[in-house]
């Protein structure tokens, strides 16, 4: 597969974003003491919005995986990042990292931004291997945050 194979989510991707979300991040709800935020986003509205991107397999199902971004200005705000656990460690995470890269330099823009809570140690060992540093660790509300940024080349 590759980055073609990534498209924008429409309509009646909602349910499925929902059900990947969910399932990569249902079992952080009892390491970090709360409900992780993407799983409560509004998955319609960032759908409607033009902020989802998914991917498929032919064995597991249409979405496998899953990005939210947001452009700001001076930078790609990756949101969300989400692979169902049937296809993790399967290349699915890299190839929309890949993609959120791409993204941001076909919108004009130098770097992309993310943060991660920081009981998700698993991400914290992810991120460095894309090229990702660590910008501040900081407090909002309930979550401990690890915040990341990426200057593109």
């Amino acid at each position: 597969m590759t980055n073609e194979d990534i498209r924008l989510a429409g309509p009646a991707d909602v349910a499925r974003v929902k059900a990947v979300t969910d399932a990569a991040y249902h079992h952080y709800i009892e390491r970090i003491g709360v409900v992780p935020q993407p799983m409560e986003r509004d998955h319609a509205a960032a759908v409607a919005a033009g902020q989802v991107f998914v991917t498929g397999d032919p064995v597991i199902g249409p979405v496998v995986g899953l990005v939210v971004i947001e452009e700001r200005a001076d930078h790609l705000f990756l949101d969300n990042i989400a692979v169902h656990p049937d296809a993790q460690g399967t290349g699915v995470g890299g190839r929309l990292l890949r993609f959120v890269d791409a993204h941001a330099r076909a919108l004009g823009l130098t770097e992309v931004r993310l943060y991660t809570n920081a009981l998700m140690w698993e991400n914290q060992k992810i991120y460095p291997k894309y090229g990702y540093e660590v910008v501040e660790r900081k407090v909002d509300g309930p979550y401990d945050r690890v915040h990341y940024r990426k200057l593109l080349g």
